[in-house]
């Protein structure tokens, strides 16, 4: 899976470090899946071109994925590079190695292809209608729910996809399919909300404002927390399911990153995050958590605590 890891290292720091410890096959599932999506954030993202082309190219990615034809891959891969649409190295490069990521999403099997196609389709067409929203070169949410509706689109519908992953041919997940499936999409969202809030200044600058207007910034950091408590659930909801360790390391790092990014938010406005330094201690600790028995739910609780 080198190729598939070196892409994922390009457009990605916090996945780049989450997904390798995921056992197989849901490492590789969950690797072609994530770079799928980052094709069709490339799209929605790309606020420096026409609205119009930003939809074209994720209905068209939705045709592809739905149909997987590879002469189709090799045609739309060479259109989206010379567009222009990426604006990093990394994701231009992505966009280059299309047919590479569909001949590896061919390969997966039917379970796994079939949620990874569900649900990249769904978010990709969701985007594509909120880009049709945008006017004069800015979309601007509406309130909080159009917010909440905004975050399902591009997040939790990642996290309904991982629970289906997840729970792809392991039965000894199945007592907690439920608890997992009805915190899947918060699990999702509330890493998104989070994205928002630090990135809140620099989105404004490209033309999206994603914080409404009329919702004070406290009900969206409260939203945030909920959300972010119903993540730590799903993570004891695994813990209760003796998931496999690396799907245990997998979701936790990005909601303890949440929960420390939150706090640096709050105290030092938009634009604060959390150092690489930060983010690699972090992972330690993680690791350590699980190295020693102890609970990652109460980790994550004690976190919301300190937030």
């Amino acid at each position: 899976m080198g190729d598939l890891l070196d892409l994922l290292e390009k457009t990605s720091r916090t996945f780049a470090l989450s997904i390798p410890p995921l056992p197989e096959p849901t490492r590789r599932e969950v690797t072609v899946a994530y770079l799928l999506f980052r094709i069709a954030d490339t799209f929605e993202d790309a606020s420096h071109a026409l609205p119009e082309a930003r939809i074209r190219a994720l209905r068209d990615l939705s045709s592809l994925v739905a149909a997987t034809r590879l002469d189709e891959a090799v045609r739309l891969s060479r259109e989206w590079t010379e567009a222009g649409v990426a604006a990093s190295s990394g994701d231009r490069e992505l966009l280059s190695e299309v047919p590479f990521v569909l001949d590896a999403f061919c390969a997966l099997s039917p379970g796994a292809a079939e949620a990874i196609r569900r649900h990249v389709i769904r978010s990709a067409d969701g985007m594509a209608d909120f880009v049709a929203r945008t006017r004069d070169g800015k979309l601007t949410l509406s309130d909080l729910d159009d917010l909440k509706a905004y975050c399902h689109v591009v997040a939790g519908l990642v996290g309904e996809m991982l629970t289906e992953l997840f729970l792809l041919d392991r039965p000894g997940l199945a007592a907690e399919a439920g608890a997992l499936r009805a915190r899947a999409a918060a699990f999702g969202e509330a890493l998104q909300l989070v994205n928002i809030l630090k990135d809140a200044a620099r989105d404004a600058a490209e033309g999206r404002t994603f914080l409404p207007a009329d919702v004070p910034p406290r009900e969206v950091f409260a939203l945030a927390r909920r959300d972010l408590v119903a993540a730590g659930e799903y993570i004891g909801a695994l813990e209760r399911a003796r998931a496999p360790r690396g799907i245990l390391e997998f979701t936790a790092l990005p909601v303890e990153l949440a929960w420390a990014s939150l706090e640096k938010i709050e105290k030092g406005g938009p634009g604060s995050k959390v150092s690489r330094p930060e983010v690699y201690l972090l992972a330690r600790r993680v690791r350590h958590a699980l190295d020693t028995g102890e609970s990652l739910a109460q980790r994550l609780s004690n976190a919301r605590d300190r937030a």
